[in-house]
């Protein structure tokens, strides 16, 4: 009897043991992927659960979310593709917060001089026979803020036939690496991670919406999604974002 007794209490603690290092699913937006994977090993090796990460564009991100795909924690590049998933009632409550910021640049491919982007540089000119590349401009948030930017600076006109669009931001950036287009739209921190482009000019904040990373649970989030969070969040978190190029969202 108290064999069974201690048999029985032995699989109830690899149950609740097993329970409590359950794996835990990260949709995130495809330019966190350097820093969220340096942020999930430091903080699976501190925990032991192990954080699988899925890279893509936010608005693919979320609407597969919104289809039931299997995951616990979702970083978005954009406020309005957080505010569709909260929307369809899929974010557990009070678990939103914004996370990090960013810059959108013009890079180039291999060594340029910088430019200066006003409503007098001649884009179209500087494209020659190629293209622009950027994600695409009515989904994904890079080709958004992006599009926002051009519009604004009056130059989006003579450059929409030459836009080569892209799934998501780091598609568009090794179209610029590869040299497949000569200029390209991406974050700051994608540009800073690729040493086959050069970043030749910052749009300025006030030609876009503000670049900004909220994050949040899934409604039947695992116990492990609230503790990553919380990691994100934190001093050891926020540095390694910021080493990366992210700035800490205001």
């Amino acid at each position: 009897m108290m064999i069974r007794l201690a048999l029985s209490l032995l699989m109830v603690f690899i149950a609740m043991t097993s329970i409590a290092r359950a794996d835990i699913t990260v949709f995130a937006a495809a330019s966190l992927k350097g820093a969220l994977d340096e942020a999930a090993a430091k903080w699976s090796a501190e925990t032991g659960v192990h954080v699988r990460l899925s890279f893509a564009g936010s608005s693919a991100l979320a609407r597969q979310i919104i289809q039931g795909a299997p995951a616990d924690v979702f970083i978005s590049a954009s406020p309005d593709w957080m505010d569709v998933v909260e929307g369809e009632g899929m974010l557990m409550a009070n678990t939103r917060q914004d996370l990090v910021s960013n810059q959108i640049v013009l890079v180039a491919h291999g060594e340029a001089s910088a430019v200066e982007l006003s409503s007098n540089t001649d884009l179209a000119q500087m494209l020659g026979d190629g293209r622009l590349a950027m994600a695409l401009v009515d989904a994904v948030p890079a080709g958004i803020y992006g599009k926002a930017a051009l519009t604004s600076l009056g130059l989006w006109p003579s450059v929409a036939g030459k836009v080569a669009q892209t799934d998501n931001v780091r598609a568009t950036l090794a179209l610029v690496a590869w040299g497949e287009t000569p200029l390209g739209i991406v974050y700051a921190t994608d540009a800073a991670a690729e040493d086959d482009v050069s970043n030749i000019a910052t749009f300025p904040s006030a030609s876009h919406p503000p670049i900004v990373y909220p994050a949040a649970q899934i409604v039947g989030a695992r116990d492990g999604a609230a503790a990553f969070l919380e990691f994100l969040a934190s001093d050891t978190g926020v540095a390694i974002f910021k080493t990366r190029g992210f700035m800490v969202a205001k």
